[in-house]
């Protein structure tokens, strides 16, 4: 399990010449992890015929899964993680599977009301990246926002009283289990429309070039957006792409491709199936991970977050995962294959990370059922925090909604102006 995924720059894919085409084929391979369906070989057929309408300036790297490749491993030297890593990478993973596990248990109990769309299995994509950045960088999520709120700091008792809609929620009980938000921690929301977290992501990451090359401040913070692979074929993810390349924004696209958009096979729903080669399409790197493995998406990570830190511009990561609950709490899972389900299921990369962690003697498994037990019973504290929380008051509803501090439902002696009988006279002047 345990690699490198050392990326490797090919040529620029508008000037190679026909006679590298062999070279191509074998770069374009299928790969063996995509789905539980082999893909036709049609797909990736070179076209050796290049458009002078392709042919430009700027050099487009791309990175394939292929060379994503394993790593023998010959001495504690050649580790890809210290002991301390590893023990954070670890404490983080099995914090936001038994968080999730005990959001399944509080739904079915009638504590959470709405959707509730769990992240079991995906562990190592939000781990894997968020944990190499700084509290100034932005995170922005997708309805699938518990545990990208928690790797970035959030503490688990804010976030479940979001879910149980309490006033000591990271929201104050307004945001959900959808629309985690926390300025203090520079996670920039939760959005439950596929593609509409992209643009604020891309508009954080101008921010961030705006502070320091108009108002010269010391500035390198980087944005990470997530989003699933649903997405990828909506039209603000590929504005954002388009955008964020001419602007060298430091952004890093983050596709959490579990291979099903709610019911929809990802090989059913998009005409190349391979997302990561849509980013050497707009002129940034696009890079293909196993996004099962924690260690392999940290690899990538690192790169992809230097490089927008550096100032190179964005990075089109797809990270190849796969949910092991259905779509959402209220969804049966009755559309996917068992077969399939159980196939990732042997996966898990909670369990993959701790067997390598064990067997490299970075820790004892005494070490980590330490952290296990330290984390079950946070989880157990933040559900009796957010059960003994009060519920918002009537007067908050309107709250944040309007300009007005006070809402514009809410009338100067804090009662609400829409039970004044003349409350819509007027209206349209305001």
């Amino acid at each position: 399990m345990a690699c490198s995924a050392t990326a490797k720059i090919l040529q620029p894919l508008s000037i190679r010449s026909a006679e590298k085409s062999q070279s191509c084929s074998k770069m374009l391979s299928p790969s063996s992890f995509l789905g539980s369906t082999p893909l036709p070989k049609k797909l990736f057929s070179v076209n050796k015929t290049i458009s002078p309408l392709a042919r430009r300036s700027a050099t487009i790297v791309a990175v394939s899964s292929d060379v994503v490749k394993e790593k023998k491993l010959k001495s504690t030297q050649n580790l890809l993680i210290t002991k301390e890593e590893g023990l954070v990478l670890y404490e983080d993973m099995y914090l936001g599977r038994a968080f999730e596990d005990m959001c399944a248990q509080m739904y079915y109990r009638g504590k959470m009301f709405g959707f509730v769309h769990l992240y079991n299995g995906q562990e190592a994509v939000s781990t894997g990246f968020i944990k190499l950045l700084k509290k100034e960088d932005c995170v922005v999520s997708t309805y699938r926002d518990h545990v990208h709120a928690l790797s970035k700091g959030v503490p688990a008792r804010q976030v479940m009283s979001e879910l149980f809609g309490k006033t000591t929620g990271c929201c104050r009980g307004q945001g959900g289990s959808m629309h985690m938000f926390s300025k203090e921690h520079n996670v920039l929301g939760g959005f439950a429309f596929i593609g509409e977290g992209i643009p604020v992501a891309t508009g954080a990451a101008f921010t961030s070039k705006y502070k320091r090359e108009v108002f010269k401040e010391d500035c390198d913070e980087v944005t990470l957006a997530f989003f699933g692979d649903g997405t990828c074929n909506n039209g603000q993810f590929f504005e954002c792409l388009n955008m964020a390349t001419l602007w060298k924004l430091p952004i890093v696209f983050v596709v959490e491709n579990n291979l099903w958009a709610i019911g929809m096979s990802h090989l059913r729903s998009t005409s190349d199936p391979q997302i990561w080669k849509k980013g050497p399409a707009f002129g940034m790197p696009g890079v293909h991970v196993d996004g099962m493995d924690v260690l392999k998406v940290r690899e990538v990570a690192k790169e992809a977050v230097s490089r927008a830190r550096r100032g190179e511009g964005p990075t089109l990561v797809e990270c190849e995962t796969y949910r092991f609950r259905g779509h959402s709490l209220a969804d049966p899972d009755e559309l996917r294959d068992p077969a399939e389900k159980a196939h990732y299921a042997t996966r898990d990369p909670i369990t993959a990370l701790k067997k390598y962690v064990i067997e490299n003697k970075l820790a004892s498994e005494a070490e980590l059922k330490a952290i296990e037990k330290k984390i079950d019973e946070e989880v157990e504290e933040a559900v009796e925090f957010a059960d003994k929380s009060p519920v918002p008051e009537r007067s908050q509803l309107l709250e944040n909604v309007f300009a007005d501090p006070k809402g514009f439902g809410i009338g100067p002696d804090g009662k609400y102006r829409c039970e004044d009988p003349k409350f819509t006279q007027g209206t349209a002047q305001v």
